[in-house]
């Protein structure tokens, strides 16, 4: 509870100070370039436009998906609804784990928390995840399927996001300045959550019971299956089928606000010296 209040102490004294950071830091990831920003989209939207040619052109073997009502999605639909909010998570991983390294001078050079650095970090990827995200919607309008009430949750799944990716940042972005070789681990395990949180696949049609219970451990797989609910499942998360997928990611997020808030209450006074 002491690094609790800690944590909120210092995120409500420069609260105005993160929006601006968080602005800034979009435009810094892509400062130098001619379209700037802008390629916070244009690198997504690439890779979204080669998985329709491989699915809606090249690999004729992907079937449409069908939900509880009836309605048939095209299976590009169906892959763009659960890669989007990965974006956000890959960011995340990769780039929040090296965050405060990367701003090592307001730490060392300024009397700035480090607890708010992977705090507006978030916030900034966020930013491209909602964008990203309307892009998804109109897609989804183009092949004529219009928002429905269910999309409001889609609020809900970022709040999830955050919750979660935050705390996970602050984790390892702490303990990556103590040992680079931890960050280098957290980011070359990347490719591995991508494949083993049902971005690409059905989870619910693997066979083995016990590899799909594991496999709905992962609160990656709880994010991605819940913008699916919102685009095409028409579920809530509030559903009773969900509830105990529910629990087991808010007690993830539980574990995790943990560990980031007692690693970063050891590390708080000696992260300076380090950088």
């Amino acid at each position: 509870m002491e690094s609790l209040k800690l944590f909120i102490q210092e995120h409500m004294a420069f609260k105005k100070q993160l929006v601006e950071l968080a602005k800034a830091d979009v435009i810094k990831t892509y400062r130098g370039a001619s379209l700037g920003w802008l390629w916070a989209l244009i690198k997504p939207s690439i890779t979204i436009f080669v998985y329709f040619f491989a699915f809606s052109i090249g690999i004729r073997a992907s079937k449409p998906v069908t939900n509880g009502d009836g309605v048939t999605f095209p299976f590009f639909l169906w892959l763009i609804g659960g890669i989007i909010p990965w974006f956000y998570v890959s960011e995340m991983m990769t780039q929040g784990t090296d965050c405060i390294k990367k701003y090592s001078y307001l730490v060392t050079k300024m009397r700035f928390p480090v607890s708010t650095i992977p705090t507006f970090v978030s916030i900034s990827k966020m930013l491209i995840n909602i964008t990203l995200t309307l892009v998804v919607i109109l897609i989804y309008c183009l092949y004529g399927h219009f928002p429905t009430v269910y999309y409001l949750q889609i609020i809900y799944y970022m709040f999830c996001q955050f919750l979660l990716l935050t705390p996970f940042a602050l984790f390892n972005s702490t303990l990556s300045v103590i040992s680079p070789d931890y960050g280098n681990l957290i980011k070359s395990l990347t490719t591995a959550v991508f494949w083993l949180s049902g971005i690409m696949y059905d989870i619910s049609l693997i066979n083995n019971v016990w590899l799909r219970r594991m496999l709905r451990i992962n609160p990656v797989t709880y994010i991605c299956s819940g913008y699916r609910d919102c685009y095409i499942n028409n579920r809530w998360f509030f559903d009773p089928t969900k509830y105990k997928s529910t629990l087991g990611f808010f007690g993830v997020v539980l574990l995790m606000w943990t560990a980031s808030l007692f690693i970063y209450k050891k590390t708080r006074k000696d992260l300076p010296d380090v950088l």
